[in-house]
């Protein structure tokens, strides 16, 4: 039952960060198996190729600072990784290796959509801040503590082992979402710091937030709405 409950929770997890959004949650589902660290080609073929490169010059350093000032015992050795898989939609997100290293991944075409080095900026300070909040952890705790209740509750009715399982699956999706719209705020708070820091403009980073279709604040959506995101951005770069 133990193993169940795990496994129900990782799932719920993954499918909550599955969206097709430019910036998503952390995964814990790992990386793509194409995902590549940024290839020289990239480095120096293009425009784009090279502000990213510079991007991750400065950025990744004050990351892994943030995280070793934030934190205790955790791995703050980031890798910086490409998925170069073609027709991928823009995307970008925190994930570990199989060593629990913090992996930060992002598509050819979030790259490619980029308007300038401030929006991949902070888009790479959102996703490491994402891994310096612990967020991977916490949404397993929240997906497993859901999956516990629905289940025991199905249990207790006296529903069969088919009804209780469904009930587990839906009870971590539904506790997988409820903290996720905070926890993207987190990420954009944090993210805002690490980029100030960096050297780039956050506020000017999160333009892309006008650009990509408003999640409004549906219920159990996995992201907050937009303004609210450029709100939490503005707040923190004057506070900085």
């Amino acid at each position: 039952m133990i193993r169940l409950i795990a496994a129900l929770a990782l799932l719920a997890f993954a499918s909550a960060c599955g969206e097709p959004v430019v910036v998503s949650g952390p995964s814990s589902t790992g990386p793509a198996q194409s995902a590549q660290d940024v290839p020289d080609e990239l480095r120096t073929s293009s425009q784009t190729g090279r502000a990213f490169a510079s991007v991750v010059n400065r950025v990744e350093p004050i990351a892994e600072r943030e995280c070793r000032s934030r934190t205790t015992g955790v791995n703050c050795d980031f890798r910086i990784l490409i998925d170069d898989r073609p027709n991928q939609p823009a995307n970008a997100f925190q994930t570990l290796d199989e060593n629990k290293r913090p992996l930060l991944i992002f598509t050819i075409a979030l790259l490619n959509d980029a308007r300038n080095a401030d929006e991949i900026a902070f888009v790479m300070g959102h996703e490491a801040a994402h891994h310096i909040r612990g967020h991977i952890a916490r949404q397993q705790q929240n997906a497993a503590a859901g999956a516990i209740l629905l289940g025991g509750i199905a249990s207790v009715i006296g529903g069969d082992l088919g009804s209780v399982e469904a009930a587990q699956q839906l009870g971590a999706q539904v506790g997988a979402r409820s903290y996720s719209k905070d926890f993207e705020l987190e990420a954009d708070q944090l993210g805002t710091v690490i980029t100030a820091r960096a050297g780039y403009d956050p506020v000017r980073g999160a333009g892309f937030f006008t650009r990509i279709p408003d999640p409004g604040d549906r219920f159990l959506g996995t992201h907050p709405p937009n303004a609210q995101r450029i709100q939490i951005v503005r707040r923190t770069a004057a506070g900085l």
